[in-house]
């Protein structure tokens, strides 16, 4: 078994119960579907939202849309420049598949916040040797 964790971001327009909802269970559905993910793989899912997000939990829409897995919610830190508005998820999975690649998956207005997982690996080198991107 090898474990794997895939990140995913999202953003509303609006601090309301109704569209954390939406972005919530639309993110992480996205996430399990384009990753393939059954839900045995599944050990955890970590939730964190920026501190301007107050109306509603995403991982209570995650828990009533019917997903009966271990939960984790966090607040950001306020940091400057920061996108606000936004939900992140990291989901954490172990599977037999040695050929798997997470993808990583951002919606909405976070769709700019990573470049694609190829040009961000990083590779622990052997001691003494430097490391790449």
């Amino acid at each position: 078994m090898r474990t794997y964790s895939i990140r995913g971001a999202t953003s509303i327009s609006n601090d309301n119960e109704k569209e954390i909802r939406i972005r919530s269970v639309e993110l992480f559905q996205r996430m399990l579907k384009d990753n393939e993910i059954e839900a045995d793989d599944i050990v955890n899912l970590i939730v964190s939202t920026t501190d301007d997000i107050r109306s509603f939990y995403p991982v209570r829409a995650i828990r009533e849309a019917g997903y009966d897995i271990p939960l984790f919610s966090a607040c950001e830190p306020k940091i400057k420049n920061t996108l606000p508005l936004c939900i992140r998820m990291m989901l954490t999975i172990q599977i037999k598949d040695k050929k798997f690649e997470p993808k990583n998956i951002y919606l909405s207005g976070a769709v700019n916040l990573r470049k694609p997982v190829t040009q961000q690996r990083i590779i622990v080198p052997p001691k003494g040797a430097k490391a790449r991107r």
